[in-house]
């Protein structure tokens, strides 16, 4: 008896611990550097679980199909999800195809602040909206109709402050992973997207 609790505590301790990767390794290595330390930020870890890699591709081929649709307002299946190993929360990136109706223009639903970033942009502690329009060769008739392309960053159980600091952060992974989306689909001018993310707080 002696010999198999010994046995089980052994092999219990032999497991192989879960395995954990960097900020960077998120979202199909779209995130800068930056962007990398922002997400770290707001989900409090600097060690994540595994995401599945492909969604960059699945999710610009989604966007194009969408497109040849003619579909107004899509919403894909998150093109990544960010899990702390804690459990404390998961982040949510997802693009999708809009129509002007759907912009929120000078409405401000609470929780969120508007920037002057792309098309519209606007941040809070529980989600974040980036709208840029892209003309692209793997967007036929773009050049007269281009495609309106809104990503949405969601935590599904975010306790974090209403603060400027948390509203960039989470503006600032948004920004990486949707400069990476317009990239692969070969935008033009990067979709009115700067290199690096300027805040600009619009009136409220």
């Amino acid at each position: 008896m002696a010999v198999c609790v010994l046995a089980t505590a052994c092999g219990g301790a032999g497991e192989p611990e879960p395995e954990r990767v960097t900020a960077e390794r998120q979202c199909d290595d779209t995130l800068s550097p930056d962007a990398a330390r922002a997400l770290e930020t707001v989900l409090r870890t600097k060690r994540f679980d595994p995401d599945p890699q492909g969604g960059l591709e699945r999710g610009a081929n989604d966007l194009v199909r969408d497109y040849e649709a003619a579909r107004g307002l899509t919403l894909n299946r998150p093109m990544c999800s960010v899990t702390a190993p804690t459990g404390s929360d998961t982040v949510d990136l997802r693009f999708g195809l809009y129509v002007d109706d759907d912009l929120l223009g000078n409405v401000h639903p609470r929780g969120l602040h508007p920037y002057g970033m792309g098309v519209e942009a606007h941040s809070g502690p529980k989600k974040a909206y980036l709208f840029v329009r892209c003309v692209s060769p793997r967007l036929k008739g773009s050049g007269e109709r281009p495609a309106r392309i809104r990503g949405t960053l969601t935590f599904h159980e975010s306790e974090l402050p209403d603060t400027v600091p948390v509203r960039e952060a989470t503006l600032t992974v948004l920004h990486s992973v949707t400069l990476a989306v317009v990239r692969k689909l070969g935008c033009e001018n990067d979709a009115g997207l700067d290199a690096e993310p300027v805040f600009t707080p619009l009136p409220e």
